[in-house]
């Protein structure tokens, strides 16, 4: 029975290339549903790949192009969150192709577009040309998922006033249900325009062991509240240094269930519901 959901995970990725039958199918005998994101073409196909493989079963994808992944960059293992699954690697630079995205977002198994948005932390104020092209990329996304009515699945770091600016002019295009920010690390102010503006919030791992997110968790509504693990990185106190996975993101909905003052069982059962409407699935409990 369904009872918990991971909102963004990447069982899709090459961490998880030799066992992901085993990890998704741990997680749905914890009763964990997820939704695999894409981050680039092969990655996003992959992701479609493992959802029809567990048709049947509460498996779903994103698609799209990761704003990092716009151009060449170096990440490495401190940044992807440590621990046995936080590798380095080097992004080789895509140009976002919308008809290759927009064939694979017309499958039913697709709820979302990206994962896309900005990420400036390791772009200098000078570095003009890598933000355009991440911008163009987003903005090309926003059309895409406005086209096939799907929400946006979007990441953000250190861009959130550029990102809220695009968001605005692009109001039209967004839709009742937007989408949601992953992985949240902006000001309360922000998070009030984006709950403006109609979008959903979710929270990883990374709560168990700090508590810089408590107070804009205690300020986002509850029926605005997703829950992820972003695994294979950022795993969750008791997991931390191990790789992380879908089956863990049980330890988040604890943890934002004792923030937020409920039992996790009325925590897990709002999750759901929000998780439903937002992605417009029937999810049960």
């Amino acid at each position: 029975m369904l009872k918990f959901f991971d909102a963004h995970t990447h069982a899709n990725l090459s961490a998880f290339k030799e066992d992901y039958k085993e990890v998704v199918n741990r997680a749905l005998s914890a009763g964990v549903g997820m939704v695999n994101v894409g981050t680039q073409k092969d990655t996003s196909l992959r992701a479609v790949e493992i959802a029809l493989e567990f048709a049947s079963e509460p498996v779903f994808a994103a698609i799209g192009l990761h704003p990092v992944h716009t151009d060449k960059s170096f990440h490495d293992v401190n940044e992807l969150g440590g621990g046995e699954a936080a590798k380095e690697f080097t992004s080789r630079g895509e140009v976002f192709d919308y008809g290759y995205y927009k064939k694979l977002a017309l499958d039913s198994k697709v709820v979302a577009i990206g994962e896309c948005g900005l990420d400036y932390f390791r772009i200098a104020d000078n570095e003009l040309g890598i933000k355009e092209k991440q911008k163009w990329a987003f903005e090309e996304q926003i059309k895409l998922a406005h086209e096939v009515n799907k929400p946006l699945m979007i990441h953000c770091r250190n861009a959130f006033p550029d990102l809220i600016s695009i968001l605005d002019f692009r109001f039209r295009l967004l839709g009742s249900n937007p989408g949601i920010i992953h992985f949240f690390t902006g000001t309360e102010n922000e998070a009030e325009k984006l709950l403006e503006l109609g979008f959903y919030f979710t929270f990883g791992g990374v709560i168990t062991f700090v508590r810089d997110y408590d107070e804009v968790i205690k300020l986002i509504p509850i029926n605005r509240i997703l829950s992820e693990t972003d695994a294979p990185y950022v795993a969750p106190v008791p997991y931390r240094g191990k790789r992380n996975e879908p089956a863990y993101v049980v330890e988040t909905i604890k943890k934002l269930a004792e923030i937020k003052l409920l039992s996790i069982e009325a925590m897990a059962s709002q999750i759901l519901k929000n998780t439903s409407e937002c992605f417009n699935l029937k999810l049960t409990r």
